[in-house]
C-alpha cells in the first residue's frame, strides 16, 4: 500500500500542462464515461437520454430511447456490446439498473434486481474479455449526496455471467468505475470518497477475494475514472482538481496532469473534511480547459491518445501519452 502526494514520485513520465489538450466533437450533456475503438469511433454517456457516437469522420449521432417505465434514462457508465448496442448504468434520481440500448431507440432490462433487491441508482458498466459483466453501485443512499463521505461505505459490486447476477463485494467507499487489469487476476475498483483505489482477487467462477488497497490519495484528489497502460499501470482520474495520476504496479503515483484552481480545491477539500461536501461542490468548477474530469480511454491506432469524459463537458478531450494503453473488450467493435 502507497499514500503519497500526487507530486511525490515522478519517474520517466513528465508532467503534461492542459496547454496540451485538444478537443473532439460538441454539444454532448455531461460526457461521463468515454470508449473509444480501433476503428476510431468514440462513445459516451450522455443525459439526452443515451449515447453520443462521434463517427471518424466528425459526423455525430446520438441513440436514446426511454426505460421499459417510460422514464427517461440517466447514463453515466456504458459499454459496447459485440453486435453494436450498448449496456447503460443508470444514475436515476431513486432508482437505477443496466439497461440495453439497441441503436434504434428500443430498450430492454439487462438488470434491475440482484440478490432480492432493486438496484440504486447505478455509476459504471463494463464487460470482461470473458464475457462476464461488472456494475458498480456507489452507494445505497438517496440522494447519492449524503455518501459524499469518508465514513460512509455502503457501495458495492455486481457480477452477471450465465448463472445470473450477484453481489460479490460489497461495504465499498463510494464505488467508481472498476475493471480487470492487464493480467486478468485482479478487479481493480476506484472508492471515490474512500479516496482509494483497491483491488480484489478474481476467483474461479468469478468470486472475489479479499480486498486489498492498492494506494490512497491525499487532498484534493476524489478517484473516478480508471484505465490500466499496457505495461501494468493504472490511470485515475480526479473528479473537482481535474487530475490524472498514474499508479505503478506497486502502488507508487505519478501527477500526469492537472488542471485546476487551488482555492477551489481547497474550498472543496475543507468542505469534505468537514462532512459537509454537497452537490455545489461537484457541480461548480474552475479550471483552464477541463471541467469536471471523470473519465480515461486509450485510443488511437496505437492505443496513445487519451480520450477525456468531463461531467460538466460538452466535448471530448483528447491528450498524446508515451506509453500505450491495454486494449478492452469492444476494442475491435464497431
Amino acid at each position: 500500500m502507497s499514500q503519497l502526494s500526487p507530486n511525490a514520485v515522478r519517474g520517466a513520465l513528465a508532467t503534461i500542462g492542459p496547454e496540451a489538450l485538444a478537443f473532439v466533437g460538441g454539444m454532448l450533456n455531461r460526457p461521463e464515461c468515454v470508449l473509444s475503438t480501433l476503428h476510431g469511433d468514440l462513445y459516451s454517456a450522455d443525459w439526452r437520454g443515451g449515447v453520443a457516437h462521434i463517427l471518424p469522420s466528425g459526423e455525430q449521432r446520438l441513440y436514446r430511447g426511454l426505460a421499459p417505465d417510460g422514464r427517461e434514462l440517466r447514463p453515466n457508465g456504458i459499454a459496447l456490446n459485440a453486435d453494436g448496442s450498448f449496456l447503460i448504468a443508470d444514475l436515476g434520481a431513486e432508482c437505477g439498473g443496466v439497461f440495453r440500448l439497441e441503436r434504434d431507440g428500443r430498450v430492454s432490462v439487462f438488470v434491475d434486481r440482484v440478490d432480492g433487491i432493486d438496484l440504486p441508482p447505478s455509476n459504471f458498466v463494463f464487460t470482461d474479455h470473458c464475457g462476464r459483466t461488472w456494475i458498480t453501485v456507489s452507494t445505497r443512499k438517496v440522494p447519492r449526496a449524503a455518501a459524499y463521505r469518508s465514513d460512509i461505505a455502503d457501495g458495492f459490486i455486481v457480477m452477471v455471467d450465465d448463472k445470473g447476477a450477484r453481489i460479490v463485494a460489497d461495504d465499498l467507499g463510494y464505488t467508481n468505475e472498476a475493471a480487470v487489469d492487464p493480467s486478468g487476476r485482479w478487479l481493480y475498483v476506484n472508492e471515490t470518497f474512500g479516496r482509494r483505489l483497491s483491488r480484489f482477487p478474481i476467483r474461479a467462477g468469478g468470486d472475489l477475494g479479499r480486498r486489498e488497497i492498492v494506494t490512497e490519495f491525499g487532498a484534493g484528489t476524489f478517484p473516478d475514472g480508471l484505465a490500466f497502460d499496457a505495461e501494468g499501470g493504472a490511470w485515475i482520474t480526479s473528479i473537482i482538481s481535474n487530475r490524472i495520476i498514474r499508479v505503478h504496479p506497486d502502488g507508487r503515483q505519478q501527477l500526469i496532469l492537472e488542471d485546476a484552481d487551488a482555492d477551489h480545491v481547497a474550498w472543496v477539500e475543507q468542505a469534505f473534511q468537514n462532512n459537509e461536501l454537497g452537490r455545489p461542490h461537484l457541480d461548480k468548477v474552475k479550471s483552464k480547459r477541463l471541467k469536471n474530469l471523470s473519465s480515461l480511454a486509450f485510443g488511437g491506432p496505437d492505443l496513445r491518445t487519451a480520450y477525456l469524459g468531463c461531467l460538466l463537458g460538452d466535448s471530448i478531450a483528447t491528450l498524446r501519452l508515451p506509453i500505450a494503453g491495454h486494449p478492452l473488450t469492444h476494442w475491435t467493435y464497431h
